[in-house]
């Protein structure tokens, strides 16, 4: 199947999910903030030591993620302030699963875990800043995209991660170590494409 094709399904199956969660009746911004909430759980779990229900709260926080631009597209209520909205909650749930890292035990690979997990979050940092910022300079004029990693497969691959943990938490620090590595040659690769643009 091509990409093109998988496109048109999941593009299909977001115009369910806004047909089915805007008769609830919370406006697509409400459901960006409601993100929020399940990722304060999977917290919780984090720091218990319970991987498999944080990541189930964890998938439930990507899931809302997803309703909140179905809904706006549905109800044909995008905005430029909720995109705004939904790029700054992306970036607190991401943060509250980093946090929770810290607090997990997580056995350490050469280098302590916090180690890995600060190089992870800093790579992650960078990754958007340096796309903010060469919009900011005009460097260039259309949101600049690339690299290894975004957003989207950072959570992918720190989900697979977590529900590794579930069955040796040291499957985590070896996730998080290739997280450390991908993020922040994903950055340098958005430096360098800005840089030649």
């Amino acid at each position: 199947m091509t990409l093109y094709k998988r496109r048109e399904i999941f593009s299909s199956f977001s115009v369910k999910v806004g047909i089915v969660f805007s008769r609830i009746g919370l406006s697509p911004n409400q459901w960006t903030f409601l993100t929020i909430v399940p990722a304060i759980i999977a917290l919780y779990f984090l720091v218990e030591k319970q991987f498999l229900v944080a990541a189930i709260f964890f998938i439930i926080s990507a899931f809302i993620d997803l309703v909140d631009g179905s809904v706006a597209r549905v109800m044909g209520k995008t905005s430029r302030l909720g995109a705004y909205l939904d790029t700054i909650m992306d970036r607190y749930v991401e943060g509250v699963i980093v946090f929770a890292l810290l607090f997990s035990g997580l056995p350490g690979f050469y280098l302590p875990a916090y180690a890995w997990i600060f190089i992870y979050i800093f790579g992650s940092l960078m990754t958007t800043y340096a796309k903010s910022a060469a919009k900011e300079k005009e460097l260039v004029y259309e949101e600049l995209k690339g690299g290894l990693l975004e957003r989207a497969e950072r959570m992918v691959i720190l989900f697979i991660g977590i529900l590794l943990a579930s069955i040796q938490p040291v499957y985590l620090t070896y996730v998080i170590v290739i997280l450390a590595v991908l993020s922040n040659i994903s950055a340098l690769q958005r430096i360098w494409i800005a840089t030649r643009e």
